[in-house]
């Protein structure tokens, strides 16, 4: 089995472990799918990512960044992201940073999707 398929099997236990009635409250609190329209291809992708959220702000953590691509839409100026969290789906902007010991976050500011937004 190659990279990418495990990593596609490892997402599809998440996703459907999220959508169960008794672990999927628990399995939200630390993981969120999202969706985003690829720079390049325009094509709109849906995956799970583990997070942490304080208030309007969220920050995905990007594990083996380098085996990744997903994050890159979102370097320099960021671009549009789409959070299906349990109470409904938020957009956001989101802009990801890569440190100087080669990890990257990706930190969303979610949009007030409220009338008259």
């Amino acid at each position: 089995m190659d990279a990418k398929s495990a990593a596609r099997g490892f997402n599809s236990v998440v996703v459907t472990l999220m959508r169960t009635p008794v672990l999927g409250p628990l399995m939200r609190k630390g993981f969120v799918e999202i969706s985003y329209v690829g720079r390049r291809s325009g094509k709109t992708f849906t995956t799970p990512v583990n997070y942490r959220r304080s208030g309007d702000s969220l920050l995905i953590g990007v594990a083996m960044p380098d085996r990744k691509n997903w994050w890159r839409n979102f370097t320099g100026a960021g671009g549009p992201i789409t959070l299906h969290l349990e109470g409904g789906d938020r957009r956001g902007h989101a802009v990801a940073t890569r440190d100087a010991k080669g990890g990257v976050g990706v930190r969303v500011r979610l949009q007030d999707d409220g009338p008259g937004a």
